[in-house]
């Protein structure tokens, strides 16, 4: 098992467990009363049952959110996945958060780590690389997906934090389009985002559950913490062209997910195109990657 890491640069301090999913397990900034914790930490109750649900950040990859009835078409033929997640009905977030990853590389203020998943018969057979660099103004994180499989086959990508939810907590980001959820989770179509859904400026969180993906994401974001002073900027590239938003109601938490593929995108491969759904097609020996930073601002 791959020990924790530890980077440190100015104020900054991140911790990543590869052998948890290849996560992030605390993101801090030294603040004047002490640490302030720009991610929700993992728990000691979390770390001892060795839950990937609790850390501060995952990936998803080689897909991001769901595929439905463990199953979508490509390439003239059909792709079949086993539910990945227990009691989750549909594959969720690919392999790459249920995985151990490898260290390639390290210093004292950057990592890069390394999944291989070429089983044989898996309809993904693909090479991860995540680099994580912190300087004394932001953590930047850069996934990297390599398409080791025999065939072209659709990907994408993306980056689970959770925040930690206080009672002034807001939140502003610009997206044109919007998901609707349907009962099961799955989203019905793309809507554009109306008055009551949008955070185009600094808004409250909604007290309701809500799991949106927003489409047509400019790639930024900013979360404040007025009671800390605290804000944290996500400035993600282009090739993320989707935002999550998940609130579940009454939690001390929320997310939100940059993502290249919209929720749901590879069960609709028949009905759009790849590039309007954010699908990254890679041949074989093709790679993809894309570089999310959260850097720290102070408020006013």
């Amino acid at each position: 098992m791959a020990a924790t890491r530890i980077l440190s640069a100015g104020p900054l301090t991140a911790t990543i467990q590869p052998s948890l999913g290849g996560s992030v397990t605390r993101f801090t900034c030294q603040g004047a009363a002490g640490p302030i914790d720009l991610m929700r930490p993992l728990s000691t109750e979390a770390a001892a049952a060795a839950d990937v649900l609790g850390a501060a950040m995952f990936p998803m990859l080689p897909y991001a959110n769901l595929i439905e009835n463990n199953a979508f078409d490509f390439g003239g033929r059909t792709w079949r996945f086993k539910a990945n997640f227990p009691p989750m009905r549909d594959t969720t977030h690919g392999s790459g958060w249920l995985s151990r990853w490898s260290v390639i590389a390290e210093t004292a203020t950057r990592l890069v780590i390394e999944l291989r998943d070429d089983e044989i018969g898996s309809p993904y057979r693909f090479l991860a690389r995540q680099a994580f660099q912190l300087t004394p103004e932001r953590f930047a994180v850069t996934i990297e997906l390599t398409n080791l499989g025999p065939v072209a086959m659709p990907f994408g990508f993306g980056l689970h934090p959770w925040f930690i939810r206080t009672p002034q907590t807001r939140l502003r980001y610009h997206a044109e389009t919007v998901w609707l959820e349907g009962y099961d989770g799955m989203p019905t179509e793309a809507i554009r985002v109306p008055p009551e859904l949008d955070f185009d400026q600094p808004t409250r969180l909604p007290d309701a559950r809500r799991n949106l993906c927003y489409g047509g994401w400019d790639g930024a974001a900013q979360i404040e913490w007025p009671e800390w002073r605290q804000g944290l900027r996500v400035e993600a590239d282009p090739v993320f062209r989707h935002l999550m938003l998940y609130t579940p109601r009454g939690a001390p938490h929320f997310c939100i997910e940059p993502q290249t593929n919209a929720s749901g995108a590879f069960n609709r491969l028949g009905e759009a195109s790849a590039d309007s759904l954010g699908v990254i097609v890679l041949k074989p020996g093709q790679k993809a990657s894309g570089t999310t930073r959260f850097s720290p601002v102070e408020l006013t």
